[in-house]
């Protein structure tokens, strides 16, 4: 199975920043920051139209971006049936394949067959859906991401009732013994972040935070120092 790069016991502050956001018009060049950047994983949101009502890219430009960069890919579906992609996430040679607990009618065995192809299994939640729903399989999953803004779209307001989220999720972590690591994406900028991380959030998701900014290396770095806990 593909390691993950993490940075010791306890939190991790992993900045994962996220594709959708990214220049398509210039993408060699968003990636040549990433890659000179401390971030550690690549995010890239697949949208069907279906799950979420819009549409983001395909397997083609996920081949073209994983070709660019050797950092981790953190794959998230939000799709419908996402089991029947898991070979071609794999194919990329992605380290985590994120599926959403909504998407899957049998998530214990999409988990499974994650980890049958080598990858680390990362599963998503809605902002309405509870993290109880994650009781029976908290001890399988290597990653759970809060999805912080409703999803499908870029650019929106963070939801302050996702810290309160964040802190359960933790607590059911703890008393289950998992080493799962609690993933965010939506509304994390500077900011936020600092909140995020007195909670007990791990790996950052930012778009509009660092795209498009004048130079998003140094952005990256300064949500490494705010989510230093």
């Amino acid at each position: 199975m593909i390691e993950l790069r993490t940075m010791g016991a306890g939190q991790h502050n992993l900045i994962a920043p996220s594709l959708l956001a990214a220049d398509f018009a210039n993408l060699q060049a968003e990636m040549e920051w990433f890659n000179r950047s401390e971030a550690d994983w690549l995010h890239l949101d697949v949208m069907d139209g279906v799950f979420v009502p819009n549409i983001s890219f395909g397997f083609p430009v996920l081949e073209h971006v994983a070709r660019l960069t050797t950092k981790p890919l953190d794959v998230h579906l939000m799709i419908v049936q996402p089991e029947k992609f898991i070979s071609q996430v794999r194919d990329l040679g992605a380290a985590v394949m994120n599926v959403h607990q909504e998407a899957c009618v049998h998530l214990h065995r999409t988990i499974q067959q994650i980890h049958e192809a080598g990858m680390r299994a990362a599963v998503t939640l809605n902002p309405s859906t509870p993290v109880s729903t994650l009781e029976d399989v908290i001890g399988d999953v290597d990653v759970v991401m809060l999805m912080t803004v409703n999803p499908g779209f870029g650019a929106q307001k963070f939801i302050e009732h996702s810290l309160e989220k964040v802190s359960r999720l933790r607590e059911l972590i703890a008393k289950a013994g998992s080493k799962a690591l609690i993933e965010v994406d939506g509304g994390v900028n500077r900011a936020t972040a600092p909140s995020l991380a007195a909670a007990g959030v791990d790996v950052y998701v930012a778009g509009s935070a660092l795209y498009g900014k004048p130079d998003p290396c140094a952005e990256v770095v300064a949500l490494k120092r705010l989510t230093a806990v």
